[in-house]
Protein backbone atom coordinates (compact mmCIF):
# COMPACT_ATOMS: atom_id res chain seq x y z
CA UNK A 1 0.00 0.00 0.00
CA UNK A 2 1.70 3.14 -0.79
CA UNK A 3 1.64 6.39 1.33
CA UNK A 4 -1.21 8.19 -0.04
CA UNK A 5 -3.33 5.14 0.52
CA UNK A 6 -2.30 4.70 3.77
CA UNK A 7 -3.13 8.35 4.11
CA UNK A 8 -6.46 8.06 2.43
CA UNK A 9 -7.97 4.85 4.59
CA UNK A 10 -6.81 6.83 7.89
CA UNK A 11 -8.58 9.86 6.73
CA UNK A 12 -11.56 7.83 6.48
CA UNK A 13 -11.27 5.85 8.97
CA UNK A 14 -11.36 9.22 11.09
CA UNK A 15 -13.99 10.91 9.38
CA UNK A 16 -16.53 7.96 9.36
CA UNK A 17 -17.52 8.10 13.05
CA UNK A 18 -17.48 12.06 12.92
CA UNK A 19 -20.08 12.30 10.00
CA UNK A 20 -22.39 9.53 12.14
CA UNK A 21 -22.52 12.08 14.48
CA UNK A 22 -23.92 15.34 12.44
CA UNK A 23 -26.19 12.87 11.18
CA UNK A 24 -27.33 11.61 13.72
CA UNK A 25 -27.39 15.13 15.45
CA UNK A 26 -29.82 16.25 12.05
CA UNK A 27 -32.26 13.63 12.51
CA UNK A 28 -32.67 14.11 16.42
CA UNK A 29 -33.05 17.77 16.40
CA UNK A 30 -34.16 18.36 19.77
CA UNK A 31 -30.93 17.18 21.38
CA UNK A 32 -29.91 18.41 24.66
CA UNK A 33 -26.53 19.52 24.71
CA UNK A 34 -25.37 16.74 27.14
CA UNK A 35 -26.61 14.59 24.66
CA UNK A 36 -24.66 16.32 21.83
CA UNK A 37 -21.74 16.44 23.73
CA UNK A 38 -21.98 12.29 24.50
CA UNK A 39 -22.62 12.07 20.79
CA UNK A 40 -19.54 14.20 19.71
CA UNK A 41 -17.22 11.99 22.85
CA UNK A 42 -18.44 8.92 21.14
CA UNK A 43 -17.51 9.44 17.96
CA UNK A 44 -13.92 10.79 18.77
CA UNK A 45 -13.06 7.88 20.71
CA UNK A 46 -14.67 5.81 17.95
CA UNK A 47 -12.47 7.89 15.65
CA UNK A 48 -9.19 6.88 17.62
CA UNK A 49 -10.47 3.14 18.08
CA UNK A 50 -10.88 2.71 14.40
CA UNK A 51 -7.19 4.28 13.29
CA UNK A 52 -5.52 2.84 16.12
CA UNK A 53 -7.44 -0.83 15.23
CA UNK A 54 -7.92 -0.60 11.57
CA UNK A 55 -5.41 1.58 10.05
CA UNK A 56 -1.91 1.40 9.20
CA UNK A 57 0.12 2.02 11.48
CA UNK A 58 3.40 2.40 9.87
CA UNK A 59 5.36 2.72 6.51
CA UNK A 60 8.51 1.50 5.55
CA UNK A 61 8.99 0.96 8.93
CA UNK A 62 8.14 4.84 10.13
CA UNK A 63 4.64 5.26 12.60
CA UNK A 64 2.25 7.23 10.58
CA UNK A 65 1.20 9.50 13.71
CA UNK A 66 -2.63 10.79 12.43
CA UNK A 67 -4.03 8.86 15.08
CA UNK A 68 -2.98 12.51 17.10
CA UNK A 69 -5.61 14.34 14.84
CA UNK A 70 -8.66 13.10 17.34
CA UNK A 71 -6.55 14.72 20.03
CA UNK A 72 -6.22 17.81 18.55
CA UNK A 73 -9.73 17.70 17.33
CA UNK A 74 -10.86 17.49 21.22
CA UNK A 75 -8.83 20.79 21.68
CA UNK A 76 -9.95 22.80 18.69
CA UNK A 77 -13.74 21.72 20.48
CA UNK A 78 -12.49 22.88 24.11
CA UNK A 79 -13.35 19.92 25.30
CA UNK A 80 -10.93 19.18 28.16
CA UNK A 81 -11.35 16.37 29.95
CA UNK A 82 -11.96 14.36 26.74
CA UNK A 83 -8.75 15.63 25.83
CA UNK A 84 -7.00 14.04 28.91
CA UNK A 85 -8.70 10.91 28.80
CA UNK A 86 -7.24 10.34 24.66
CA UNK A 87 -3.61 11.70 25.70
CA UNK A 88 -3.47 9.06 28.35
CA UNK A 89 -4.64 6.24 25.95
CA UNK A 90 -2.00 7.75 23.15
CA UNK A 91 0.97 7.23 25.65
CA UNK A 92 -0.14 3.78 26.28
CA UNK A 93 -0.07 3.19 22.80
CA UNK A 94 3.00 4.57 21.94
CA UNK A 95 4.68 3.09 24.67
CA UNK A 96 3.68 -0.55 23.90
CA UNK A 97 3.46 -0.18 20.02
CA UNK A 98 6.22 1.85 19.07
CA UNK A 99 8.43 1.47 21.84
CA UNK A 100 8.81 5.10 22.71
CA UNK A 101 9.39 6.38 26.43
CA UNK A 102 6.65 6.89 28.63
CA UNK A 103 8.08 10.00 30.54
CA UNK A 104 8.67 11.17 27.49
CA UNK A 105 5.21 10.87 26.13
CA UNK A 106 3.95 11.82 29.45
CA UNK A 107 5.58 15.40 28.90
CA UNK A 108 4.64 15.92 25.04
CA UNK A 109 1.10 15.09 26.07
CA UNK A 110 1.48 17.38 29.07
CA UNK A 111 2.61 20.39 27.03
CA UNK A 112 -0.12 20.28 24.79
CA UNK A 113 -2.43 21.04 27.70
CA UNK A 114 -0.20 23.48 29.13
CA UNK A 115 0.31 25.32 25.93
CA UNK A 116 -3.57 25.09 25.22
CA UNK A 117 -4.16 26.53 28.73
CA UNK A 118 -2.08 29.56 28.05
CA UNK A 119 -3.55 30.72 24.66
CA UNK A 120 -6.94 30.40 25.62
CA UNK A 121 -6.37 32.65 27.60
CA UNK A 122 -5.30 34.91 25.13
CA UNK A 123 -8.56 34.67 23.13
CA UNK A 124 -6.59 32.77 20.15
CA UNK A 125 -9.25 31.28 17.76
CA UNK A 126 -9.29 27.37 17.99
CA UNK A 127 -7.51 26.47 14.89
CA UNK A 128 -4.60 28.14 15.69
CA UNK A 129 -4.26 26.43 18.62
CA UNK A 130 -3.95 23.59 16.62
CA UNK A 131 -1.21 25.05 14.85
CA UNK A 132 0.98 25.87 17.65
CA UNK A 133 0.43 22.27 19.06
CA UNK A 134 1.62 20.74 15.29
CA UNK A 135 4.77 23.38 15.94
CA UNK A 136 4.80 21.86 19.22
CA UNK A 137 4.40 18.30 17.68
CA UNK A 138 7.16 18.84 15.26
CA UNK A 139 10.10 19.52 17.83
CA UNK A 140 8.96 16.41 19.70
CA UNK A 141 8.63 13.83 16.87
CA UNK A 142 12.09 14.96 15.81
CA UNK A 143 13.58 14.25 19.21
CA UNK A 144 11.43 11.07 19.30
CA UNK A 145 12.63 9.92 16.10
CA UNK A 146 16.87 9.97 16.80
CA UNK A 147 16.15 8.60 20.12
CA UNK A 148 13.84 6.12 20.10
CA UNK A 149 12.05 5.69 16.75
CA UNK A 150 14.78 4.99 14.21
CA UNK A 151 18.72 6.12 15.72
CA UNK A 152 20.28 3.54 13.93
CA UNK A 153 18.71 5.31 10.21
CA UNK A 154 20.65 8.06 8.47
CA UNK A 155 20.63 11.81 9.46
CA UNK A 156 18.92 12.45 5.86
CA UNK A 157 15.89 9.45 6.36
CA UNK A 158 14.77 10.58 9.41
CA UNK A 159 14.83 14.37 8.69
CA UNK A 160 12.68 13.64 5.40
CA UNK A 161 10.49 11.20 7.34
CA UNK A 162 9.93 14.38 9.90
CA UNK A 163 9.06 16.88 7.07
CA UNK A 164 6.49 14.55 5.29
CA UNK A 165 4.74 13.07 8.76
CA UNK A 166 4.36 17.33 9.85
CA UNK A 167 3.41 18.69 6.46
CA UNK A 168 1.11 15.31 6.15
CA UNK A 169 -0.61 15.80 10.03
CA UNK A 170 -0.67 20.16 9.32
CA UNK A 171 -2.71 19.37 6.26
CA UNK A 172 -4.84 16.03 7.01
CA UNK A 173 -5.87 18.05 10.27
CA UNK A 174 -6.82 20.89 8.87
CA UNK A 175 -8.87 19.07 6.15
CA UNK A 176 -10.49 16.98 8.47
CA UNK A 177 -11.36 20.20 10.88
CA UNK A 178 -12.75 22.26 8.20
CA UNK A 179 -14.75 19.35 6.94
CA UNK A 180 -16.38 18.78 10.69
CA UNK A 181 -16.74 22.37 11.08
CA UNK A 182 -18.87 22.59 7.64
CA UNK A 183 -20.63 19.65 8.52
CA UNK A 184 -21.84 21.36 11.87
CA UNK A 185 -22.44 24.39 9.58
CA UNK A 186 -25.08 22.43 7.57
CA UNK A 187 -26.38 20.66 10.72
CA UNK A 188 -26.80 24.46 12.30
CA UNK A 189 -28.37 26.20 9.11
CA UNK A 190 -30.92 23.01 8.86
CA UNK A 191 -31.92 23.19 13.09
CA UNK A 192 -32.46 27.30 11.53
CA UNK A 193 -34.60 25.66 8.65
CA UNK A 194 -36.48 23.14 11.54
CA UNK A 195 -37.05 26.32 13.59
CA UNK A 196 -38.91 28.16 10.54
CA UNK A 197 -40.55 25.22 9.65
CA UNK A 198 -41.94 25.32 13.35
CA UNK A 199 -42.69 29.04 13.22
CA UNK A 200 -44.42 28.68 10.02
CA UNK A 201 -46.59 25.63 11.65
CA UNK A 202 -47.36 28.54 14.45
CA UNK A 203 -48.20 31.00 12.01
CA UNK A 204 -50.81 28.28 10.18
CA UNK A 205 -52.10 27.33 14.07
CA UNK A 206 -52.62 30.77 14.22
CA UNK A 207 -54.96 31.39 11.40
CA UNK A 208 -56.82 28.29 12.47
CA UNK A 209 -57.29 29.61 16.10
CA UNK A 210 -58.61 33.17 14.60
CA UNK A 211 -60.99 31.28 12.25
CA UNK A 212 -62.42 28.82 15.49
CA UNK A 213 -62.87 32.10 17.46
CA UNK A 214 -64.50 34.28 14.82
CA UNK A 215 -67.15 31.50 14.27
CA UNK A 216 -68.23 31.59 18.40
CA UNK A 217 -67.74 35.26 18.35
CA UNK A 218 -70.15 35.72 14.61
CA UNK A 219 -72.92 33.34 16.55
CA UNK A 220 -72.83 35.66 19.67
CA UNK A 221 -72.92 38.51 17.26
CA UNK A 222 -76.10 37.10 15.21
CA UNK A 223 -78.00 36.36 18.70
CA UNK A 224 -77.34 39.53 20.13
CA UNK A 225 -78.40 41.07 16.73
CA UNK A 226 -82.21 39.11 16.93
CA UNK A 227 -82.44 39.67 20.91
CA UNK A 228 -84.88 41.47 21.92
CA UNK A 229 -84.59 42.29 25.70
CA UNK A 230 -88.30 42.70 26.14
CA UNK A 231 -88.95 39.10 24.84
CA UNK A 232 -88.13 36.88 27.56
CA UNK A 233 -89.02 34.02 25.87
CA UNK A 234 -86.08 34.75 23.19
CA UNK A 235 -83.88 36.15 26.03
CA UNK A 236 -84.09 32.45 27.74
CA UNK A 237 -83.68 31.04 24.73
CA UNK A 238 -80.70 33.00 22.99
CA UNK A 239 -78.26 33.79 26.27
CA UNK A 240 -77.59 30.28 27.32
CA UNK A 241 -76.79 29.54 23.55
CA UNK A 242 -74.60 32.74 23.54
CA UNK A 243 -73.00 31.62 27.13
CA UNK A 244 -72.16 28.13 25.48
CA UNK A 245 -70.13 29.87 22.93
CA UNK A 246 -68.18 32.40 25.01
CA UNK A 247 -67.39 29.46 26.88
CA UNK A 248 -65.80 27.71 23.75
CA UNK A 249 -64.34 30.69 22.40
CA UNK A 250 -62.31 30.66 26.34
CA UNK A 251 -61.24 27.13 25.98
CA UNK A 252 -60.03 27.75 22.58
CA UNK A 253 -57.79 30.82 23.81
CA UNK A 254 -56.78 28.66 26.86
CA UNK A 255 -55.62 25.53 24.58
CA UNK A 256 -53.76 27.88 22.17
CA UNK A 257 -52.03 29.82 24.98
CA UNK A 258 -50.47 26.34 26.59
CA UNK A 259 -49.25 25.90 22.94
CA UNK A 260 -47.58 28.55 22.41
CA UNK A 261 -46.28 29.29 25.94
CA UNK A 262 -42.14 29.14 25.91
CA UNK A 263 -40.54 25.76 27.86
CA UNK A 264 -37.44 26.33 29.01
CA UNK A 265 -35.27 22.87 29.88
CA UNK A 266 -32.33 24.49 32.18
CA UNK A 267 -29.14 22.71 32.27
CA UNK A 268 -25.45 23.38 33.40
CA UNK A 269 -23.90 25.86 30.71
CA UNK A 270 -20.52 28.19 30.08
CA UNK A 271 -22.01 31.29 29.13
CA UNK A 272 -18.78 32.27 27.91
CA UNK A 273 -18.36 29.64 25.70
CA UNK A 274 -21.58 30.41 24.21
CA UNK A 275 -20.52 34.18 23.66
CA UNK A 276 -17.56 32.90 22.10
CA UNK A 277 -19.62 30.56 19.46
CA UNK A 278 -21.78 33.41 19.04
CA UNK A 279 -18.78 35.62 17.71
CA UNK A 280 -17.53 32.98 15.27
CA UNK A 281 -21.32 32.05 14.21
CA UNK A 282 -21.95 35.53 13.36
CA UNK A 283 -18.96 37.41 12.34
CA UNK A 284 -19.50 36.88 8.36
CA UNK A 285 -22.74 39.11 9.42
CA UNK A 286 -20.66 41.27 10.93
CA UNK A 287 -18.29 41.82 7.89
CA UNK A 288 -20.91 41.74 5.53
CA UNK A 289 -22.85 44.60 6.82
CA UNK A 290 -19.18 46.69 7.46
CA UNK A 291 -19.57 46.38 11.72
CA UNK A 292 -16.86 46.11 13.77
CA UNK A 293 -17.81 44.16 16.37
CA UNK A 294 -15.56 43.67 19.80
CA UNK A 295 -16.27 40.91 22.42
CA UNK A 296 -14.94 41.64 26.14
CA UNK A 297 -15.49 38.22 27.45
CA UNK A 298 -13.22 36.90 30.88
CA UNK A 299 -10.82 34.14 30.43
CA UNK A 300 -12.10 31.78 33.03
CA UNK A 301 -15.25 29.48 32.19
CA UNK A 302 -18.63 30.70 34.02
CA UNK A 303 -21.30 28.06 34.35
CA UNK A 304 -24.96 28.64 34.92
CA UNK A 305 -27.93 26.82 35.13
CA UNK A 306 -29.46 27.75 31.83
CA UNK A 307 -31.63 26.65 28.70
CA UNK A 308 -28.75 27.08 26.42
CA UNK A 309 -30.72 26.98 22.96
CA UNK A 310 -32.99 29.54 24.29
CA UNK A 311 -30.12 32.10 25.23
CA UNK A 312 -28.72 31.63 21.84
CA UNK A 313 -31.68 32.74 20.16
CA UNK A 314 -32.03 35.68 22.69
CA UNK A 315 -28.66 37.08 22.04
CA UNK A 316 -28.97 35.88 17.96
CA UNK A 317 -31.58 38.46 17.77
CA UNK A 318 -29.97 41.46 20.24
CA UNK A 319 -27.11 41.08 18.00
CA UNK A 320 -29.12 40.96 14.53
CA UNK A 321 -31.11 44.09 15.81
CA UNK A 322 -27.98 45.40 16.70
CA UNK A 323 -26.99 45.11 12.88
CA UNK A 324 -29.81 45.99 11.44
CA UNK A 325 -29.49 49.38 13.61
CA UNK A 326 -26.03 50.32 12.01
CA UNK A 327 -25.84 54.38 10.93
CA UNK A 328 -24.93 54.51 7.56
CA UNK A 329 -23.27 58.23 8.43
CA UNK A 330 -20.89 57.24 10.36
CA UNK A 331 -17.53 56.42 9.33
CA UNK A 332 -17.35 53.65 11.42
CA UNK A 333 -20.35 51.17 13.16
CA UNK A 334 -19.34 49.34 16.40
CA UNK A 335 -21.00 46.85 17.93
CA UNK A 336 -19.62 45.76 22.03
CA UNK A 337 -20.26 42.73 23.51
CA UNK A 338 -19.34 42.74 27.48
CA UNK A 339 -19.56 40.00 30.20
CA UNK A 340 -19.47 41.70 34.35
CA UNK A 341 -20.15 39.28 36.85
CA UNK A 342 -20.12 39.38 40.75
CA UNK A 343 -21.19 36.31 43.07
CA UNK A 344 -25.16 36.68 42.42
CA UNK A 345 -25.10 37.90 39.30
CA UNK A 346 -23.83 38.01 35.90
CA UNK A 347 -24.30 41.46 33.05
CA UNK A 348 -24.40 40.59 29.14
CA UNK A 349 -24.31 44.36 27.76
CA UNK A 350 -24.58 44.64 23.96
CA UNK A 351 -23.70 47.97 22.88
CA UNK A 352 -24.05 49.76 19.38
CA UNK A 353 -23.36 53.36 17.84
CA UNK A 354 -26.21 53.17 15.52
CA UNK A 355 -29.22 54.80 14.90
CA UNK A 356 -30.86 54.67 18.20
CA UNK A 357 -34.01 55.06 19.56
CA UNK A 358 -36.31 58.06 20.61
CA UNK A 359 -38.44 57.91 23.89
CA UNK A 360 -41.31 56.41 22.08
CA UNK A 361 -39.91 53.96 20.20
CA UNK A 362 -38.03 53.06 23.36
CA UNK A 363 -41.03 52.65 25.80
CA UNK A 364 -42.87 50.06 23.29
CA UNK A 365 -39.65 47.90 22.03
CA UNK A 366 -40.54 45.18 24.23
CA UNK A 367 -44.35 45.49 23.45
CA UNK A 368 -45.45 42.32 21.40
CA UNK A 369 -46.33 42.65 17.64
CA UNK A 370 -44.77 46.12 17.67
CA UNK A 371 -41.75 46.87 15.22
CA UNK A 372 -40.38 49.58 13.16
CA UNK A 373 -39.14 47.53 10.71
CA UNK A 374 -40.82 47.24 7.33
CA UNK A 375 -41.25 43.28 7.45
CA UNK A 376 -40.45 42.90 10.96
CA UNK A 377 -43.00 40.64 13.14
CA UNK A 378 -42.80 42.91 16.46
CA UNK A 379 -42.10 39.46 18.54
CA UNK A 380 -38.35 38.92 18.66
CA UNK A 381 -37.54 41.63 20.95
CA UNK A 382 -40.78 40.78 23.44
CA UNK A 383 -40.48 36.32 23.14
CA UNK A 384 -36.57 37.60 23.79
CA UNK A 385 -37.93 38.86 27.32
CA UNK A 386 -40.19 35.98 28.26
CA UNK A 387 -36.85 34.26 27.86
CA UNK A 388 -35.01 35.86 30.38
CA UNK A 389 -37.71 36.48 32.72
CA UNK A 390 -38.38 32.76 32.75
CA UNK A 391 -34.64 32.03 33.92
CA UNK A 392 -35.42 34.60 36.51
CA UNK A 393 -33.23 37.49 35.09
CA UNK A 394 -34.30 40.35 33.99
CA UNK A 395 -33.88 42.60 30.27
CA UNK A 396 -33.31 46.10 29.86
CA UNK A 397 -33.22 48.61 27.17
CA UNK A 398 -31.40 52.18 27.27
CA UNK A 399 -31.41 54.09 23.80
CA UNK A 400 -30.47 57.57 23.09
CA UNK A 401 -31.80 58.69 19.17
CA UNK A 402 -28.80 59.03 16.57
CA UNK A 403 -26.56 57.65 19.41
CA UNK A 404 -26.78 54.21 20.16
CA UNK A 405 -28.47 51.81 22.29
CA UNK A 406 -27.51 49.47 25.31
CA UNK A 407 -29.16 46.16 25.81
CA UNK A 408 -28.43 44.82 29.68
CA UNK A 409 -29.32 40.74 30.31
CA UNK A 410 -29.03 39.99 33.50
CA UNK A 411 -29.17 36.27 34.46
CA UNK A 412 -28.74 34.88 37.95
CA UNK A 413 -25.00 32.88 38.80
CA UNK A 414 -26.83 30.39 40.73
CA UNK A 415 -25.25 27.65 42.47
CA UNK A 416 -22.12 27.39 39.79
CA UNK A 417 -20.18 30.07 41.77
CA UNK A 418 -16.76 29.15 42.04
Amino acid sequence: MSYIEVIIESVLLLLCPLALHLLYTIYKNNLSIEEKDLGFEIAIISSLYFVLRYGTCCYNDYPIILFDIPLLICYYKRKMSLAVFISLILIIYETLFLGINPLFLALEYSSYLIVYSLLVRRKLKPINVVNYFIIIKSFMLSLAVFWFISPERSYSSNLFYIFTIIITLYFVTNIIISIFAKGETIVELHNDLQNIEKEKELRRSLFKVTHEIKNPIAVCKGYLDMIDVNDKKKVRKYVPIIKDEITRTLILMDDFLDYTKIKIEKEEMDIVMLLEDLEDYLKDLFKKNGIKSEFNLPAEDIYIEADYNRLKQVFINLLKNAVEAKDASKKENKIKISLESDNSFMKIIIEDNGVGMDKDVLNKVSDMFFTTKKKGSGLGVSLSKEIIEQHEGSFVYNSVKGEGTRVIVTLPRGEFVA
